[in-house]
């Protein structure tokens, strides 16, 4: 099924009253290109399960089904939501749709007994960095193949010694390998956003590592302050675990004077490697 092209994009969405609502990112994608491209990306396979967020008016969704996937989706939008469980092309037990906040469900209602499955989304920007954080602290997609803003995409990617590179970038990277992208231009979408976009492919690690909940609160806060010298900022922070990161810098031979941002993704997986064989000792 091809996707909807804007004027029938535009009819669908009056014949079910609904305008597009910009803060929650609905710029809805009319590029078939596009679509096909996704499923390329996120290598499809019958019977696989998918995790979607923000299915919209489900022109991804019909194409996962199509391909043999079961597709697990969460819309935040009342509206939208009403129409894609009425919708005839989308009934049948291949597809489930809940409405809610992919912030407080990140998984889409997925069931706890399904270990393997991927995430393929078209994901609001508003709620990438947050939704990323979620899925990094639960049960991890075998790969996440997502559309994002470009700025979005880039601090997923960065590398160590430039702006982008942050919390979020740390994380991520610690647990997946960015293995693909494509760019995608912004008259792929109705209505046509102002900033370009990117599809990413992202693929679980064989051993991903997933920092500890103090841990990843304690980067944070060093990111808040990255200007300044992460040795300086951890003697002023009153925790146990900034006190023993100091520690652990010396030893692990980390220049105490290094910025968040100069520091590389080893360093801080040795760091919080090396709480970790602490508290297991």
């Amino acid at each position: 099924m091809r996707p909807l092209t804007p004027s029938q994009t535009r009819a669908l969405l009056e014949k079910i009253g609904h305008r597009p609502v910009r803060k929650l990112g609905q710029n809805f994608l009319i590029e078939g290109n596009i679509v096909r491209k996704s499923l390329e990306l996120a290598d499809i396979q019958s019977n696989d399960t998918i995790v979607e967020i923000g299915p919209g008016l489900g022109t991804l969704s019909r194409a996962l089904i199509e391909a043999g996937a079961n597709v697990y989706s969460i819309e935040k939008d009342k509206r939208l939501a009403d129409y894609l469980q009425k919708e005839d092309s989308l009934q049948g037990e291949r597809f489930h749709v809940m409405e809610g906040d992919a912030l407080d469900f990140p998984l889409a209602g997925l069931p706890s007994e399904i270990e393997n499955f991927k995430v393929v989304a078209n994901l609001p920007y508003a709620i990438s960095t947050p939704w990323m954080d979620s899925v990094l602290s639960g049960k991890l997609p075998q790969s996440m193949t997502l559309m994002l803003q470009k700025e979005a995409a880039q601090r997923y990617t960065a590398k160590e010694g430039g702006k982008q590179f942050g919390a979020i970038s740390i994380f991520l990277q610690a647990a997946y390998e960015i293995s693909d992208h494509h760019n995608v231009s912004s008259n792929c979408f109705y209505p046509k956003p102002e900033v370009a976009s990117q599809l990413l492919l992202i693929r679980r690690k064989e051993f991903p590592y997933l920092f500890s909940e103090d841990a990843k609160q304690l980067i944070r806060e060093l990111f808040q302050q990255r200007r300044k010298q992460v040795g300086v900022l951890l003697k002023n922070l009153e925790s146990d675990l900034a006190r023993e990161w100091l520690a652990h810098m010396e030893l692990l031979q980390i220049d105490s004077k290094s910025r968040s941002e100069q520091i590389p993704l080893e360093n801080w997986i040795a760091l919080g490697m090396a709480k970790k064989k602490e508290l297991d000792e």
